[in-house]
């Protein structure tokens, strides 16, 4: 098989050229071992296959609780409507107990859904693959659900380093 060739960009250039893509926001619930809730912002998730239902999301190498989501049976993709902002940010770089105050309840598996997710996908942690800096997670959906107002609300969209909503053309 013909090798890749070497890049013609740097790091910087591709980050931005890749910012140019709108992704949905989630933050990635689980427990650990101990009973602590855990959960991270991703925009990296995306179906993989309706049969079996499945999606997948990554998480760097170098993320704390990489050991927790690497190993556990079951975690929870939360899928944030517009209004959500505020919990994205939480996820993404509070430090300590970042569910604090925030209100969920335990899915089937135990894993947290978070009040008020445009959708939800509690997963079994079917797979993982370790590629360049990140692990790639892919998880066999046993259950989901969506708000009965979700198409008015709307997603929260990442796109160019700033958060977005949509509306239809």
């Amino acid at each position: 098989m013909k090798r890749a060739t070497p890049p013609n960009f740097d790091a910087a250039a591709f980050r931005r050229a890749l910012g140019e893509f709108a992704t949905g926001v989630t933050i990635v619930t689980t427990r650990s071992p101990s009973g602590q809730l855990i959960g991270i912002t991703a925009s990296s998730f995306n179906s993989v296959s309706l049969s079996p239902p499945l999606v997948l999301w990554s998480l760097s190498t170098r993320s704390a609780s990489m050991p927790v989501f690497r190993t556990n049976s079951h975690y929870v993709v939360n899928v944030l409507a517009a209004s959500q902002l505020d919990l994205c940010k939480r996820f993404a770089t509070l430090k300590g107990d970042r569910f604090e105050g925030v209100s969920h309840a335990a899915g089937d598996s135990g894993m947290p859904v978070l009040d008020g997710a445009l959708a939800w996908f509690e997963c079994h942690n079917r797979s993982r693959y370790e590629e360049g800096d990140h692990v790639i997670f892919v998880g066999e959906v046993e259950r989901c659900g969506m708000r009965d107002d979700a198409q008015q609300v709307g997603p929260l969209v990442f796109q160019s380093g700033e958060f977005h909503t949509v509306k239809p053309l």
